[in-house]
Order: structure tokens, then C-alpha cells, then sequence
């Protein structure tokens, strides 16, 4: 009954459009993923490849756009939960688990999944890894919950065969109960060939840490959004540029709640102006740029729903009618994308274009 569910929960025929005057019209379309778990990381590669993760070890990628799925569970993983997926083609990629100690943990194929190789194990029992992100195949990053007051990072530069810990001296200490949040696998960015931001909740205040050395030292600036709760803070980082990006989140523990939940900057995150008369309709965990389009398009995810926005971040037009996700990702260079949610739920953006009511 889950896996019916999984299937059909969107139907294939489903639309989440909208067409407000001038505007994008944008659709999901839903696909079969052939897993019932809970899907958290997706990373779409091309106009045909992408992979997406989950609870209970699994994987599962696509060749052929999405029209069929092929499932599994990582040998030895099958009680972790895979937060986050980043691939580079339809043979490589790279998984994260979360959990406190060794739950938190790296594994790499590059077969297009029929082996996986554990490439870290975390080795800090107060350490809780959230998401990871990647400049290049070989170049990465991924961001802990503060160990002894400071965020906790570890880096690779060859692939994932080594992956050393950042020291901590160049990080500024962390606000009582800040943390990060595994709700999309993209609560961390990265941009150019050295830049790194990511997100935080949970303190008194919810903040952005930019890094322009890939992690030496980093900086830490406020933000508008919600805060002052464990569940509430940013859940999610894109940038399109070295100045201009956007944030997303609110609080988990009210989905539909839309005050103090995005915000954008033009100055790469040192200040920060917050949406307010046009925003996403609910929390959101998951935001990313249409990249191959020459305007701003950006679409935000969440369990009560998706959001549109064509202008950068500055206004936002709801899906009506659409089931939620968790996460999304767009490919580069083609701009194909998919979204990932409860019960293998997995959709494939069908593309936007203006229209005229």
C-alpha cells in the first residue's frame, strides 16, 4: 500500500501551476521512484541523470529522465539515513548519512551504485553531520553541528579518498543551541572555485557563515529569519553569484506558518532583506536557481508545498494544489530538475515559461 502510495500520491498528470498576470507558469510532473522510504537528498546531473537518497540506506538514480528509477540500499548502511546526494554523473557519487558519532558517515560509487566504498566515518562522538556540498568531483565540504562551541567541518580535496577536519580557530563560536538543520541536504552551498555559505538555526538569532577560502577562515553575519527555537531557523542556502542569493526556512513544527521564512541578499550574505509582502506559503526546506535560464528563477520546497519566484527572490507565487517535498535540485548546465518528499514521492520539473492571462 506505501509503495501504491509512492507511485500515484501525485498522479502522473499532476500540475502544481500558477500564472499571475506577467509570470512563470511552472509544473511538476510526478515519476515512479520504486521506493517507499522517505526521501531527503536529490542531485540532478543532466537532462537524464539523477540520483536521489533516503532513510533505511537507499539510493536510487535515473538514466533516462526519469522514466524509470533504479533502487537500492547502500550494503551495511541499511539502518542510516541518507540526507543529502551529490552526483557528477550517471557512475558517480557521493552519499551522507546523519546521526550523532559514527552514524554520521560518506560512502562513494563510481559504478553507478552496484559498489559503494565508505569513505568516512565521523570519528567525533559529539559530532552530527548535516549535508555536504561539492565545487568539483573531488573538491568538497561537509558541515557539522558545533563540536565544543564552534561548527565542525572536514574537507576533501582528491575525490574522498582523505577527508580532514578544518581547524576550528578560524571559525567564530557558535550562539547557544545554534545548529544546523538535515532537513534537505542544502542547508550548505558552494559557489566559484573557493566560496562556501551555510545556514543555521536553532540560537537566538539565525545566521549565515561565508567562507571565501574554502573553509581557512570564515565570517558570520544576522539574518531576518525566524528564530528563537530549536526548530526554527534557515533550512536552506542558494546563490547564484558572489553577491546574490537567497534563504529559506521558518519553522518545521509549523508548516503552513509563512512569517520571517526568506529573505535575499545582493552582497553575498553580509546583509540581508527580508520578503515580505509575496512570500513562500508555508516552511520551507529546500530553495534552489533555475540555472540555465538568463533570468532569476527560483523555486523554494516544503511539506505543504512549492513557490515560484521569477525576479530573484523578491515576490513569490504558490503552486496551489501541490503535494509537498523536502528537496529539489536543478542540473547546471541543462536546468532539468527534480523533487524528492515523504514515501519515495519524486517529481520532475517540467519547465517554465511566461504567460499572460
Amino acid at each position: 500500500m506505501k509503495l501504491l502510495r509512492a507511485a500515484v500520491c501525485v498522479s502522473l498528470f499532476m500540475c502544481a501551476l500558477f500564472c499571475s498576470g506577467v509570470g512563470v507558469c511552472a509544473q511538476w510532473v510526478a515519476q515512479r521512484s520504486g521506493v517507499a522510504v522517505r526521501l531527503r537528498g536529490v542531485s540532478a546531473v543532466s537532462s537524464r541523470v539523477a540520483w536521489a537518497s533516503g532513510d533505511k540506506g537507499t539510493y536510487a538514480r535515473t538514466t533516462d529522465g526519469g522514466k524509470t528509477w533504479r533502487a537500492g540500499k547502500v550494503a551495511g548502511a541499511e539502518e542510516l539515513d541518507f540526507r543529502d546526494v551529490d552526483a557528477f554523473d550517471a557512475d558517480t557519487a557521493y552519499l551522507l548519512s546523519i546521526g550523532a558519532g559514527a552514524l554520521s558517515r560518506i560512502y562513494k560509487t563510481t559504478d553507478g551504485g552496484a559498489h559503494w566504498s565508505l569513505q568516512f566515518t565521523n570519528p567525533n562522538p559529539e559530532a552530527f553531520f548535516d549535508a555536504m556540498a561539492f565545487w568539483d568531483a573531488a573538491h568538497g565540504i561537509a558541515l557539522s553541528d558545533p563540536v565544543k562551541g564552534r561548527f565542525h567541518l572536514v574537507q576533501t580535496s582528491d575525490g574522498g579518498k582523505t577527508w580532514r577536519a578544518l581547524r576550528a580557530d578560524g571559525m567564530p563560536p557558535a550562539l547557544e543551541g545554534e545548529a544546523a538543520f538535515a532537513a534537505s541536504g542544502t542547508c550548505i552551498t558552494v559557489g566559484g572555485r573557493e566560496r562556501v555559505w551555510f545556514g543555521t538555526g536553532g540560537g537566538a538569532r539565525a545566521r549565515i557563515f561565508h567562507s571565501s577560502n574554502r573553509g581557512r577562515t570564515w565570517e558570520v553575519f544576522d539574518t531576518p529569519i525566524i528564530a528563537g527555537g530549536a526548530s526554527a531557523g534557515i533550512f536552506s542556502v542558494a546563490f547564484r553569484s558572489a553577491r546574490h542569493g537567497v534563504i529559506v526556512g521558518g519553522d518545521y513544527k509549523q508548516e503552513t506558518e509563512t512569517r520571517l521564512n526568506a529573505a535575499r541578499t545582493g552582497d553575498g550574505g553580509r546583509t540581508w532583506q527580508l520578503v515580505e509582502n509575496s512570500r513562500p506559503r508555508g516552511f520551507r526546506s529546500g530553495v534552489a536557481y533555475v540555472s540555465h535560464l538568463r533570468r532569476a528563477l527560483l523555486v523554494a520546497v516544503g511539506p505543504s508545498g512549492a513557490d515560484y519566484s521569477d525576479d530573484d527572490g523578491r515576490t513569490w507565487h504558490n503552486a496551489s494544489g501541490t503535494e509537498g517535498f523536502h528537496s529539489l535540485s536543478f542540473a547546471r548546465v541543462s536546468g532539468a530538475g527534480w523533487a524528492v518528499g515523504e514515501q519515495g514521492r519524486t517529481a520532475r520539473y517540467a519547465g517554465a515559461s511566461r504567460r499572460r492571462n
